[in-house]
């Protein structure tokens, strides 16, 4: 089953979870089954992974929390964390921030990527995105962005993003995918995940770039 396959049960399991919080997913149905222990390391990690080439990431353009254009072909030549977060959330994104935080924090800066957040909550302003990285320690080279409803709605679909507001929460899926400096998806993750497979995978594909 493809991650965005697996993405899309998982959002019909979202759809219902009102109660469980923002962000909230069910990890079980869209994580992956061995059937056989393996003893081999993968060369990426993530709940899928794809080879160069495989599966452009899909283009966009939205303005970041400073009011600037960004898209993401603006970063060929770099890899590329793309998350979907609220930056009001007290729960599950605080948690994912800090880990992508954490990761980047361990990969040497000529490998370190760029970080795309689009923006889940259209209550949230650019000054929220700013305060939410200071909390939880994104630094570097980061873009929280922002857009109309119409074309936030077409980054969460190219992308397999559910987004439901409830009363007191947005919940949302977590997915966060790692484009290699192609513009290619190669890796995709679900929140939570251990911030030392995807450093991992910033030095493998850094490496990868420089082949």
């Amino acid at each position: 089953m493809r991650f965005r396959s697996r993405l899309a049960l998982g959002a019909l399991v979202l759809a219902g979870a009102v109660g469980v919080g923002a962000g909230a997913v069910l990890h079980a149905a869209v994580r992956p089954r061995q059937t056989q222990p393996s003893l081999a390391v993968p060369a990426l990690h993530g709940e899928a992974v794809w080879p160069s080439g495989r599966r452009p990431a899909p283009a966009f353009a939205l303005r970041d929390q400073d009011g600037r254009l960004v898209s993401l072909a603006d970063q060929r030549g770099r890899t590329v964390l793309l998350a979907f977060m609220d930056p009001l959330c007290k729960e599950e994104c605080p948690i994912e921030g800090r880990a992508l935080a954490l990761a980047e924090r361990q990969v040497a800066p000529a490998a370190r990527p760029t970080l795309l957040v689009v923006n889940v909550n259209p209550k949230a302003s650019g000054a929220d995105a700013r305060k939410a990285a200071r909390r939880w320690g994104i630094s570097g080279r980061w873009h929280w962005l922002f857009g109309s409803a119409p074309a936030l709605r077409r980054v969460w679909r190219a992308y397999r993003i559910t987004v439901v507001p409830t009363t007191h929460d947005i919940l949302h899926s977590t997915a966060v995918y790692v484009i290699d400096r192609r513009g290619d998806e190669r890796v995709g993750l679900i929140a939570p995940f251990l911030p030392q497979f995807v450093a991992d995978d910033l030095r493998t594909l850094a490496g990868e770039g420089r082949a």
